[in-house]
């Protein structure tokens, strides 16, 4: 069922890149939005503050998407401060070092890799369900889940773990979307090729993105909102028939 209007999106890791550009896009389609970060505040005030002073509706919790009491909190203040929820998109994310082969990758790794990319999203559905799903007293809704091809590559000598991760990502989506189907819920998968974000810095390989202009058909990397406006399609603007899929925006890999 689509997205009423006015109604309240929560995005999970929405202070910067491509989540800050759905922030940005949600809100200025008239949407009050709440967003979680983990991490640099300054960035993440300046983004509620910069929409505010648009005229929007926006707000933001500092919450780790690992910690199921951070969870709670996150949701009990977005609907403390904009009311019931239209939307969820799940776009939290943690890679580990890059270019480590799967045999090398040490345990906390692994355990922060699936909490976040996995388990979190799955625990933030749950939550969302409650509020949005027919059977449960809610009005329909979307669910977007921002996961990676690198379920289908593998990502082998590169990032396996985190491969591993968005492929339960994707099957989540696959399921959940069959699940709630018929409870006015569509859940919608995303899933980026090579971006030109921070995130390849992070993970200690800043040249990585370089690569992509190699490998990808289209001749280069995506920007961060080329990305946003297929998640904001998703949770806004996909016909209600769209559910228990992953849109790939990747080039053409």
């Amino acid at each position: 069922m689509a997205v009423a209007d006015k109604s309240m999106i929560l995005v999970v890791g929405g202070g910067r890149g491509i989540g800050a550009d759905v922030v940005e896009r949600v809100a200025r389609r008239g949407h009050p939005v709440c967003f979680s970060y983990v991490s640099r505040d300054k960035e993440a005030n300046a983004l509620v503050e910069r929409l505010k002073a648009e005229g929007h509706a926006c707000a933001a919790l500092r919450s780790d998407v690992a910690d199921p009491k951070d969870i709670e909190k996150l949701f009990a203040f977005a609907k403390d401060t904009f009311g019931r929820l239209g939307g969820l998109v799940n776009n939290a994310g943690f890679v580990g070092q890059a270019g480590r082969r799967a045999s090398y990758v040490d345990y906390e790794t692994l355990r922060k890799t699936f909490d976040i990319n996995v388990i979190g999203p799955i625990l933030c559905a749950q939550h969302a369900l409650k509020q949005l799903s027919t059977d449960q007293g809610g009005s329909g809704g979307r669910i977007v889940n921002v996961s990676s091809i690198a379920a289908r590559t593998g990502s082998p000598n590169d990032w396996v773990d985190y491969a591993a991760s968005k492929a339960a990502l994707n099957t989540f989506t696959l399921g959940l979307g069959r699940e709630v189907a018929k409870q006015g819920v569509q859940v919608i998968g995303v899933a980026p090729g090579g971006v030109a974000t921070e995130l390849h810095a992070q993970a200690g390989s800043p040249e990585r993105i370089e690569n992509f202009y190699k490998i990808t058909p289209i001749g280069r990397p995506a920007e961060s909102a080329e990305v946003a406006d297929v998640v904001v399609w998703a949770l806004l603007d996909a016909p209600d028939y769209v559910t228990a899929t992953t849109v790939d925006v990747a080039g053409g890999l």
